[in-house]
């Protein structure tokens, strides 16, 4: 469970990030959350892990506090939540495996990590992972051989080798055609189905949004103007949203 208590962001310059959010994500839920460009998404979504401190407020992971966490409780923390980022942050001189293998850092003493002494029993592991996003042959190729797709699923190999219990990805598909987009979502939904791991997506596109979440949260101006069941998330609640009309090219995920 995710538990935002009276949580906001104010940045150096004074723009707010986020307004009092108070919201609660129970485990093995799919959730998007959509909104304007600067709405306040990634903010929400990065201060799960602490990428981006809050200015007020609480955010809770199972009860604790990880606000307030400091030292190796953090890590431990951190170690449970995997991140997904557009671009995909991959090393893309190393090998695939080598990529995978760094979800398994908060397991091991730097000297293991730096000198990559991974046991044989986290290769089998990260191999599996990339199994089950169907590109287990890429392995030893190096990630900059990749498509975008397929950089994208081994981000996503690299959360489930890390044995996340919760999902974090931000706008995972802005840079990819349309086909690919369906290929990484469907990767996202099957494994939160699959193994019950908390998903949190960004995306920008209505459709998807409706297509894939089981719940989706509305942000305005760094405040929810939506919580609800996707069945409940209407043209009209999404003009609520974005506060005008919905252009085409947000519904359909593909260039107007």
């Amino acid at each position: 469970m995710i538990q935002f208590e009276k949580v906001s962001k104010v940045y150096p310059n004074g723009t707010v990030g986020l307004n009092n959010i108070n919201l609660t994500i129970q485990p093995g839920e799919f959730v998007v959350i959509v909104g304007l460009s600067g709405a306040g998404k990634s903010t929400l979504l990065r201060s799960i892990n602490r990428l981006h401190e809050i200015t007020d407020g609480h955010i809770k992971i199972d009860g604790k506090s990880i606000t307030a966490a400091r030292g190796a409780e953090l890590r431990r923390m951190r170690r449970d939540i995997g991140m997904i980022f557009q671009s995909f942050n991959l090393v893309k001189r190393v090998s695939v495996l080598r990529n995978v293998l760094s979800g398994r850092v908060g397991y091991h003493s730097t000297l293991t990590t730096l000198l990559g002494l991974f046991p044989k029993e986290d290769i089998e592991l990260c191999l599996k992972a990339l199994e089950r996003v169907n590109i287990r042959e890429k392995a030893y190729s190096r990630a900059d051989e990749l498509s975008g797709g397929q950089q994208q699923r081994v981000s996503i190999a690299r959360a489930l080798a890390q044995e996340a219990k919760i999902i974090l990805a931000d706008e995972p598909v802005a840079s990819l055609d349309p086909l690919t987009t369906r290929q990484v979502m469907d990767d996202l939904k099957r494994i939160n189905q699959e193994l019950g791991i908390t998903t949190i997506v960004n995306l920008h596109f209505i459709d998807l949004a409706r297509e894939y979440a089981t719940r989706i949260i509305g942000l305005r101006a760094g405040q929810v103007v939506f919580d609800g069941p996707v069945e409940e998330a209407t043209d009209e609640k999404f003009s609520e949203i974005y506060g005008r009309a919905i252009k085409r090219d947000e519904l359909l995920g593909v260039d107007a």
